[in-house]
C-alpha cells in the first residue's frame, strides 16, 4: 500500500474514534432551558449522562453565587434541590458532567414568582341606599408587582382595572390594592363583587396566572315610616291598662325598642319586642314613651305621650249580696277596694250584734270569717271602707242552713220475694226542716213523697223520714231505689239543694232448678276426663257447694262456678257426688254416682298341681286380675279348631281327667267393658303305663244314663249352673256349649 494512503487512512481511525467518543458521551437537563417557581415552593433540577458509567457533575451559577440549594448525586444522575424556592434561587444555573478526559454542560434560567392567595375585599362600611362606599381589593405577597393587572366588577358592570408598570427597586413581596367608590341602590343586593388579579408571566406553565374573589352585596335600608298604635287610648284611668304597637320600615327590618322619657332626658329601656302592654296604670306612669327602630345602617325613633287620671274608689263585697251558709263549715266574706292605695275597713252587723267572727285586713282587701258557721251568724253584715275623706259601705246577707249528709235508707229484712218489707228514708240534721221535701222512688217511678209543716220556726238540728211499705218481686231486682232530699231556699245559688242516695235492689229466692251432671258420662273409663256440673235456677246470690260422699265422711271439693275436673280419672274417683244450692233464704240438694271403669290388669296365672301330669290326672288353673266392673276369664286352646272356650267369673277352670289329646298350649283372657288382657300357659299330659283303673267319660257316660237316667239329668243342670256361677268346669260337660 502506497504511503500516503496509509496517512489517509489513519487520519480518518482517528476521526472515527472522536466522532464515536462524542457520540457516546451526553449530557441532558431537565427541565430543559428554563422554570419559574413560586416562592416558597419546593423545585428540583435534574442533570443526568448517557455513554459514561461513572461520570462526575457540578453545579454553579452563571455569575457564581451561592446554589442556595442541596445537591444529590446518584450514578449517571444529580439533583439540584431548592426548599424553599427564595429570591436568591433566580439564577442561570450551569451543570458540569466529566467523563474521563470528556467534559459536557447544559445550563438552566430560573425565574421566581409569588401568587399566593386570592384577592381581598374590604368595604367600608355597611351598604346603605343611597350612600357612597369604598371598596378596597387587595392582593397580598406579590411578586413581581410590575406584572400585575387587578380589575373590579359589579354583576356585569367593570367598574376599574389597574396595572403597576413602576419599577422595582429591590426584590420584595409587596401587597398591592384598588380601590373603588360607587352608590348602592336597592338593585345591587344579591349582585356578585367581583375582584380579578392576573400576573402577566409568560414562562408560568401550568401554574395559576389568575386569581378571583367574590362577594354577594346586601343593599341595607335605614329605618324609616316608624308608627305607633295605642290602644284603647293614650289617656288612662287608674288601674287600667294598655298596649302600643310599634312598627318601622328598613332593610333588614328593624329591631324594635320601647323606652320612656325620664325627667333627666334620659331614656329607660322598656321593651325589644315590637308590643308594650302596660296593666294597673298609676298615675305616675303618664309620661312620653319612645320606640326606636333600629337596624344595622341606622335608627328611626317615634314618640307617644300616655296621661293617667286619677280613678275614683269603688267597693265590692263577694261572694254576693245574699250568701247562705251551712252550719259547721268555714265562709269568707271578702270586702275588696279598687281605686284606692290605702283603704282602712270595718265589719258590724246590721242589728249591732256580735260579730262572731274573724277579721283580716290587708292592703285593699279585708275578710270575716267565721268557722265554724252557727245560727248564730244568721244576720246581715255591713263592710264599711274609707279612703281619704270619703266612705263607702257594701251590705251582705247570711242565711244558714244545715243539709250536710246524703239520705239514709233502711229495710227492716232481706228483699225476699213476696214478703212484706218496711222502708225508711232517713235525712239527718237538717235546718230549717220546714223547707225539706223527700221522695222515694223505684226506677223513675215516685212511691211516696213528703214535706213538713212550719215548726214555729225553732232554730235547731233535726232528722226527718219518710216511710212506707211494699212487697218486693223477682222483678225488681236491678231496679234502683232512690231517696231524694230537697231543701227549698231560693238564695243557695251556688250551693247543693238536693242530695240523694240510691240503693239496687236484690230480691232474694231460695235455690230451685238445680241440676248435677258429668260430662261426657256418669261412666268414664279409668284415665278419662270427666267434669262434674251444678248448675242452679236463675237465682242470684247463690252459693254452690260439690262434695263426694263417703262412710268416713263427705269432702268438699275445689270447683269453679259449679264446675269440678276430675284428669285421668281412678277408681278411688268413682263414687256417690253430692251439690249443695244454698242462699241466705234457703238451700236445695241433688246427686249423681260416677262410675268409673278400670280394664284388667296385672294378670297371674297359677296351675295344680302342675304344668306336666299323667292321663287321669285333674288340673287347676287359677287366673287372679284387677278390673271394675269384674272381668269375664276365658280359657281356650290354641291352634284346634272347633275347641270349646270356657268362661268364669272367679277365673277357676278344672280339667277333669285329661288325656293326652288335652296337651297343648292355652290362652287365658281377661276382658271387661274398659279393656282386656291376656296369658299363656303349656299343659303336657304323659301317658299312664297301666289304664285299668281309667274310665272313660263316655262309659260313664253310659252307666250313668243306664242306671241313673233322671238322677243324672238333674246332676247335670245342676253343675251346668254352678259352673255359670264359678266358672268350674269339666271338659265332658264344656261340650255342651260352645263359644
Amino acid at each position: 500500500m502506497p504511503k500516503k494512503m496509509v496517512v489517509i487512512f489513519g487520519a480518518l481511525n482517528i476521526l472515527w474514534m472522536v466522532f464515536a467518543a462524542s457520540q457516546a458521551f451526553k449530557i441532558e437537563i431537565s427541565p430543559e432551558s428554563k422554570i419559574v417557581a413560586q416562592i416558597g415552593a419546593s423545585i428540583s433540577l435534574t442533570c443526568s449522562t448517557t455513554g459514561c458509567e461513572s461520570p462526575s457533575f457540578s453545579w454553579r451559577t452563571q455569575i457564581d453565587s451561592p446554589l442556595n440549594g442541596k445537591v444529590k448525586n446518584e450514578e449517571t444522575m444529580s439533583t439540584l434541590i431548592m426548599d424553599p424556592v427564595s429570591f436568591g434561587n433566580e439564577h442561570s444555573y450551569l451543570c458540569t458532567a466529566t467523563c474521563g478526559t470528556s467534559k459536557a454542560e447544559k445550563g438552566i434560567q430560573v425565574h421566581v414568582y409569588s401568587f399566593p392567595k386570592d384577592p381581598e375585599i374590604h368595604l367600608s362600611g355597611p351598604l346603605e341606599v343611597g350612600k357612597p362606599i369604598t371598596v378596597k381589593c387587595l392582593v397580598p405577597d406579590v411578586y413581581p408587582f410590575d406584572r400585575l393587572e387587578i380589575e373590579m366588577w359589579k354583576g356585569d358592570r367593570h367598574l376599574k382595572n389597574e396595572e403597576f408598570l413602576e419599577p422595582m427597586e429591590t426584590k420584595s413581596l409587596e401587597t398591592k390594592s384598588l380601590e373603588v367608590t360607587f352608590t348602592p341602590t336597592n338593585e345591587d343586593t344579591g349582585k356578585e363583587l367581583a375582584c380579578q388579579a392576573k400576573l402577566h408571566i409568560d414562562e408560568i406553565d401550568g401554574e395559576p396566572r389568575e386569581r378571583e374573589t367574590t362577594k354577594k352585596l346586601q343593599v341595607y335600608i335605614s329605618p324609616k315610616n316608624t308608627v305607633i298604635s295605642v290602644n284603647p287610648s293614650t289617656r288612662l284611668q287608674e288601674s287600667g291598662s294598655v298596649t302600643m304597637t310599634c312598627t318601622s320600615e328598613g332593610l333588614p327590618a328593624p329591631q324594635i325598642f320601647w323606652s320612656k322619657k325620664l325627667d333627666n332626658g334620659s331614656l329607660q329601656l322598656l321593651s325589644e319586642n315590637a308590643t308594650l302592654t302596660l296593666i294597673a296604670m298609676r298615675m305616675e306612669d303618664s309620661g312620653i314613651y319612645v320606640c326606636e327602630g333600629v337596624n344595622l345602617v341606622g335608627k328611626n325613633v317615634k314618640e307617644v305621650e300616655l296621661i293617667v287620671q286619677e280613678k275614683l274608689f269603688t267597693v265590692e263585697i263577694s261572694p254576693g249580696p245574699q250568701i247562705a251558709a251551712q252550719i259547721g263549715d268555714s265562709v269568707v266574706l271578702t270586702c275588696g277596694v279598687t281605686g284606692c292605695e290605702s283603704p282602712s275597713f270595718s265589719w258590724r252587723t246590721q242589728t249591732d250584734s256580735s260579730l262572731s267572727g274573724k277579721v283580716r285586713s290587708n292592703g285593699t282587701t279585708s275578710t270575716l270569717t267565721l268557722s265554724p258557721v252557727s245560727f248564730e251568724n244568721e244576720h246581715s253584715y255591713l263592710c264599711t271602707v274609707t279612703c281619704g275623706h270619703k266612705k263607702k259601705e257594701k251590705g251582705i246577707k247570711v242565711d244558714v242552713y244545715s243539709f250536710s249528709r246524703d239520705p239514709e235508707i233502711e229495710m227492716s229484712s232481706l228483699l225476699v220475694d213476696g214478703n212484706l218489707i218496711n222502708i225508711s228514708c232517713k235525712v239527718p240534721n237538717v235546718y230549717p226542716s220546714d223547707r225539706l221535701e223527700i221522695e222515694l222512688l223505684k226506677g223513675e217511678s215516685i212511691m211516696k213523697k213528703k214535706t213538713f209543716l212550719v215548726d214555729g220556726h225553732k232554730k235547731s238540728l233535726e232528722t226527718k223520714s219518710l216511710e212506707m211499705t211494699f212487697i218486693p218481686t223477682t222483678e225488681d231486682t236491678g231496679k234502683v231505689l232512690v231517696c231524694r232530699a230537697k231543701l227549698h231556699i231560693d238564695e243557695m245559688e251556688f250551693e247543693l239543694k238536693q242530695r240523694q242516695s240510691t240503693q239496687t235492689l236484690h230480691v232474694n229466692v231460695a235455690p230451685k232448678d238445680i241440676n248435677l251432671t258429668a260430662f261426657p258420662s256418669e261412666s268414664v273409663k279409668e284415665g278419662d276426663t270427666v267434669t262434674i256440673f251444678c248448675t242452679c235456677g236463675n237465682v242470684p246470690q247463690t252459693w254452690i257447694i260439690l262434695k263426694k260422699k263417703a262412710e268416713a265422711g263427705d269432702t268438699v271439693l275445689k270447683s269453679t262456678n259449679g264446675a269440678y275436673t276430675i284428669h285421668k280419672a281412678q277408681l278411688e274417683d268413682a263414687g256417690v257426688y253430692e251439690c249443695e244450692s244454698k242462699n241466705e233464704i234457703g238451700f236445695q240438694l241433688t246427686s249423681i254416682t260416677l262410675d268409673v271403669k278400670v280394664p284388667p290388669r296385672n294378670m297371674t296365672i297359677s296351675i295344680h298341681p302342675s304344668r306336666n301330669v299323667k292321663e287321669g290326672d285333674n288340673i287347676t288353673i287359677t287366673c287372679k286380675t284387677f278390673s271394675h266392673p269384674p272381668a269375664v276369664i276365658t280359657l281356650k286352646r290354641v291352634g284346634v279348631a272347633n275347641d270349646i272356650t270356657m268362661c268364669s267369673k272367679n277365673g277357676t277352670f278344672t280339667l277333669y281327667r285329661v288325656t293326652q289329646n288335652d296337651t297343648g298350649v292355652y290362652v287365658i283372657s281377661a276382658s271387661n267393658e274398659a279393656g282386656d288382657d291376656s296369658g299363656r300357659i303349656e299343659i303336657s299330659v304323659i301317658r299312664r303305663e297301666n289304664n285299668k283303673d281309667y274310665f272313660s267319660p263316655e262309659l260313664l257316660v253310659l252307666y250313668c244314663a243306664s242306671s241313673l237316667m233322671i238322677p243324672a239329668i238333674g246332676m247335670i243342670i245342676y253343675f251346668a249352673r254352678k259352673a255359670n256361677m264359678k266358672g268350674s268346669y269339666s271338659l265332658v260337660e264344656a261340650q255342651k256349649s260352645k263359644v
